[in-house]
Order: structure tokens, then C-alpha cells, then sequence
């Protein structure tokens, strides 16, 4: 079954490796509404915690090194450490392709980020990764993500969102389908994504969000993006 842009995929059975990959880049920025725009942002609010040390970066789920790529071409005259941890090969071997200005800052790991000892950071970043995170270990993650940052760090958070109840859900559900259909997506493409897409994305509601960040010890927490479903925090260490 086609999901879009030569995407083929079955039920539940959503992957980013294989031919995904190869037209991740456009199909992200059709799918989501402003995925470069939160990038950009993500890069902005940077500027405020670059100067902490240790001065280590960390892109939970970097996908192809866009992300990355922002902030480090905004703040290349620093000295910086980058790394970028995502759990597909070939997302790894993409972001590696990629001209940073200082490649040698940039470090790419293929790891599941639970498995792995992270260095303490500056800035955290996870950009639409959580959702794909089991929940049973997703509170895992943001405890890990919380000690490893230094005081006064950043974690930045995207996310697809649940609908605070059943009539908000179906509001955004549709404006989101409408949003597609004028990307170019056939309505057999949307909805073949959306099977794939069971069981593999598991989005939690606002309100579940920031309770999973306070539980994790953030008491600063503010949202920076949010459009339709799809919304952006910063928690501040």
C-alpha cells in the first residue's frame, strides 16, 4: 500500500528505513505542519543556553541531521559537541552526508537512547520522537533526558498531540486530513498511513505531556509552537 511520496507500508507496520528514507526530508515537511519552522525556532531559542558547560548537544531521534544542521550552522564559531542518536541505519548514514560547518564536532551514534550514557548536555532536543517511544518506557526517557541535562538546560520537545476529549480530536483530525489532502495526499494515502501508523504512534494529550515532564523534575515548562494536533515545549532545567 502506498502512504505517499512512493512510501510503501502495510498495517502497523510504519518503518523509517528502507526507501523511507530516501523521501523522508519532503514527506516530513508535507506531513507536518511547520516542520522547518520549529526547527528554525528550536535553533533561536539555542542561543540561550550555547554558552553553558559542558557544551554537548544531544538530538534524541536526529533522523537525517536537519535539525542538528541548524544550530550548529548558527553556532559553528563555538565549541560545541554534537551528537545525534537515532535507532535506523540508514537515517544515520543520511545525517552523516550532511555539510556541517565543522564536521568534526558532529558525532552520529545508531543506538536505542535508553540503552546508551549521555554526556552531560547544554540543549536536548526530540523532535516528534516521543510518540514513537513505547509509553511503557516513555517516562523512562524524559527521567534520563531530565538528569542529563545541566542546571539551567533545555529540553526541547515536539509532539503530535491527542485532543483533550472526543470532540476536540475529531476537530483536529479533520482539519489535519484537510491540511494533507492540500499538500497533494490522496485520501487513500492518508488513510493507509494512518494503518500503518497503528500501534507504532502512540501521541499523548497536552496534559499528559507536561504531567510526564513535571514528573521528570521540570517546574519551568512553556509551549513555543503549536499548530493543529501538533505542538512545542521547552523545559527548563
Amino acid at each position: 500500500m502506498d502512504a505517499g511520496d512512493n512510501i510503501k507500508t502495510n498495517i502497523s507496520s510504519w518503518d523509517f528505513g528502507g526507501d523511507t528514507v530516501k523521501t523522508f526530508d519532503d514527506h516530513i515537511a508535507k506531513s507536518v505542519p511547520g516542520y522547518e519552522f520549529g526547527q528554525n525556532l528550536i535553533s533561536s531559542y539555542a542561543d540561550f543556553f550555547v554558552n553553558l558547560t559542558p557544551n554537548n548537544i544531544y538530538d534524541i531521534g536526529c533522523s537525517t541531521g536537519s535539525l542538528l544542521e541548524k544550530i550548529e550552522s548558527r553556532h559553528y564559531q563555538k565549541n560545541i559537541n554534537y551528537y545525534g542518536i537515532d535507532i535506523i541505519p540508514e537515517m544515520i548514514d543520511q545525517a552523516k552526508k550532511r555539510k556541517y560547518k565543522k564536521p568534526e564536532n558532529l558525532n552520529f551514534e545508531c543506538a536505542n537512547v535508553l540503552n546508551i550514557d549521555l554526556k552531560k548536555a547544554s540543549i536536548i532536543t526530540a523532535y516528534y520522537t516521543l510518540q514513537f517511544i513505547l509509553p511503557s518506557v516513555r517516562q523512562e526517557l524524559v527521567n534520563k533526558i531530565y538528569q542529563s541535562l545541566n542546571w539551567g538546560g533545555a529540553f526541547f520537545v515536539f509532539e503530535k498531540t491527542r485532543g483533550f476529549d472526543a470532540r476536540f480530536q475529531d476537530l483536529n483530525t479533520h482539519v489535519y486530513n484537510e491540511y494533507k489532502i492540500k499538500k497533494g495526499f490522496k485520501p487513500e494515502e492518508i488513510f493507509t498511513k494512518s494503518r500503518s501508523l497503528a500501534g507504532v504512534l502512540e501521541p499523548f494529550s497536552d496534559r499528559g505531556n507536561k504531567e510526564m515532564f513535571e514528573r521528570a523534575g521540570f517546574k519551568d515548562i512553556e509551549y513555543i509552537f503549536t499548530n493543529i494536533c501538533f505542538k512545542g515545549w521547552i523545559c527548563i532545567k
